[in-house]
């Protein structure tokens, strides 16, 4: 087994997400506030909890159910859900934070996206839930993570490799990395299904960004075993199933959006998760709003599959 590489978390520092093909540090984002939500599957509500007055981005719903995990400043916030507010996570600096984050399911390691080495190039790293002991989990870059399997053993990240972005898969306890996909167009956004077998992707395959799922263990040769879940005019990014296995949460870009940009008319959609075969289900639009980029990267999910958080953004005079 390759064993981790493990460094001071004041030499690295984290990378932001980037349309596609465009894996350089993005362009600083317009100032604006930010407000973090809650919806409510069954009562079909959304609730404002927390009001920052600069961006925060990406929310992971803790594993306890009590705080949700943000970035926001170039720091990591833990918002208890219970009160008072948001709270710094103490991590060493000069260290910025970006959208590309998530908690394993057993609270203990915080999955992210650094730059790092030589090259300051873009490579996911775990480290323990405060941010101590942060360790390289894939030498190959640049590579974005997105998803914990369930079981906690495979990361998925989005890997550009020979000018192809695909999806991977590596073991959290390192190892080689495997390509699961190898579809010239542009895949991204995995997230695992609560029973492990299936990973949902968003992908540029059909000509537009779609909603595609493939087996855990990788899309076969050519993809022959992708399937394609939604099939309409937006570009949909950023597929998380719920915990409990019945639905599928994802944003919905304007139809002709390149990557996924911040400040823009978005749509969050739901709909059921698909089981062993797909079904015809039309998504429906729960919320629509000022987002995009740090809407909902990463999985958002409450443990109860109650609800799920998101944050939508107001631009500030000064960005006007």
């Amino acid at each position: 087994m390759r064993h981790l590489c493990v460094l001071p978390l004041l030499t690295i520092t984290m990378l932001a997400q980037t349309p596609p093909s465009v894996f350089g540090v993005p362009a600083p984002r317009a100032p604006a506030k930010s407000f973090i939500t809650i919806y409510d599957v069954a009562k079909k509500t959304r609730t404002v909890v927390y009001t920052a007055g600069f961006v925060m981005e990406a929310p992971n719903w803790s594993p306890d159910g009590k705080y949700l995990l943000l970035n926001g400043n170039g720091k990591m916030w833990r918002l208890e859900l219970a009160g008072p507010g948001a709270k710094p996570v103490e991590i060493p600096s000069p260290t910025p934070v970006n959208n590309d984050h998530g908690i394993s399911r057993d609270g203990k390691l915080l999955a992210m996206t650094v730059r790092s080495g030589p090259k300051a190039a873009a490579q996911v790293w775990i480290s323990d839930a405060d941010g101590k002991n942060p360790r390289l989990v894939t030498p190959g870059y640049p590579s974005f993570y997105h998803g914990w399997s369930p079981d906690g053993k495979w990361l998925a990240f989005t890997g550009e490799r020979n000018g192809n972005v695909d999806i991977y898969r590596v073991p959290a306890a390192g190892g080689p990395e495997e390509r699961l996909t190898t579809e010239p167009k542009y895949d991204d956004g995995a997230d695992y299904s609560p029973d492990g077998k299936w990973l949902y992707i968003n992908t540029l395959r059909t000509g537009n960004f779609d909603i595609w799922r493939l087996p855990a263990q990788g899309a076969g040769p050519d993809d022959k075993l992708a399937q394609q879940v939604t099939s309409d005019a937006g570009e949909d990014w950023f597929p998380h199933p719920s915990p409990d296995g019945k639905w599928m949460v994802f944003v919905t870009f304007p139809a002709g959006t390149q990557g996924h940009p911040p400040n823009l008319p978005v749509q969050l959609r739901m709909m059921p998760l698909p089981g062993g075969k797909l079904r015809a289900a039309k998504p429906r639009t729960v919320a629509s709003f000022l987002g995009g980029q740090g809407t909902i990267n990463v999985n958002s999910w409450s443990p109860d599959s109650k609800k799920f958080a998101f944050v939508s953004y107001e631009l500030l005079p000064e960005a006007k």
